[in-house]
């Protein structure tokens, strides 16, 4: 296990405003021996807790780019590192252990074989445009569609909408390193609109309830006036005894 190590990186992106993609990619970096995210079971993928506007950073008055250049500089705490791996040039990066098996030229743990060897069934042209022989990406790129697949598979009311807007990032991150995963764009296309549905219905809900505890309130507030009328009623009704007479 490794000490808890802090460790900043950058990166330069040159001629930034002339950009034609949409989507832009760093080299893979090594932090803390470990090339891991943290996850939990809260969250299973990757995730950007803040964003700046294109537009913002286009403009020249907030002093983003120097000469058309970015540099973004991020700071990587690792708090646990398990295991280690040999990252040489040599090597190319071959971190997988004693323990790794091999599914259709991924490297992945006993754990996810059959999971891996299911999706390969089941969809067996996936990695046909996966043309990297990198283990290192390979491995990357497999955790990144079983987390992408782990964060479908929750329930919607564990799910936000920041959470869909990772799997969303996720899958266009797949698509670009060659995997199809059409099948996958469509799912989460469903489960964004039953989100919406969920959404609308706790809207609806939460309206309803309103307006029935309203409704509780007059009702409670009305039944007390109608026992103290028929209270009332009571007392007049009540015939006249002789002494009141006399």
């Amino acid at each position: 296990m490794a000490k808890q190590v802090c460790k900043k990186f950058t990166w330069l992106i040159n001629d930034f405003n002339t950009l034609q993609t949409d989507i832009h990619y760093s080299a893979p970096i090594l932090i803390g021996d470990d090339l891991h995210l943290w996850f939990d079971q809260k969250k299973l993928g990757f995730v950007f807790s803040t964003n700046v506007s294109l537009t913002k950073l286009l403009d020249e008055k907030e002093e983003f780019q120097v000469d058309g250049k970015l540099m973004i500089v991020a700071e990587v705490e690792v708090h646990q590192v398990i295991g280690t791996y040999d990252c040489s040039e040599e090597s190319q990066c071959a971190y997988e252990s004693q323990d790794s098996i091999d599914v259709n030229g991924f490297q992945v743990l006993p754990s996810q074989v059959k999971i891996v060897s299911c999706i390969f069934e089941r969809h067996p042209d996936i990695a046909v445009g996966f043309r990297s022989k990198n283990q290192l990406l390979r491995k990357t790129s497999m955790n990144f569609l079983l987390n992408l697949i782990k964060t479908l598979c929750q329930s919607l009311q564990d799910l936000s909408t920041e959470d869909l807007e990772d799997t969303d990032i996720a899958l266009t991150y797949l698509k670009d390193v060659g995997f199809e995963v059409d099948w996958l764009e469509w799912i989460l296309d469903d489960v964004k609109e039953k989100k919406d549905k969920e959404q609308s219905s706790l809207v609806r809900l939460r309206e309803m309830n309103d307006s029935l505890l309203k409704l509780k309130q007059k009702c409670s507030k009305l039944d007390a006036l109608a026992k103290k009328d028929e209270a009332e009623l009571s007392a007049t009704r009540t015939p006249l005894s002789f002494y009141d007479v006399v």
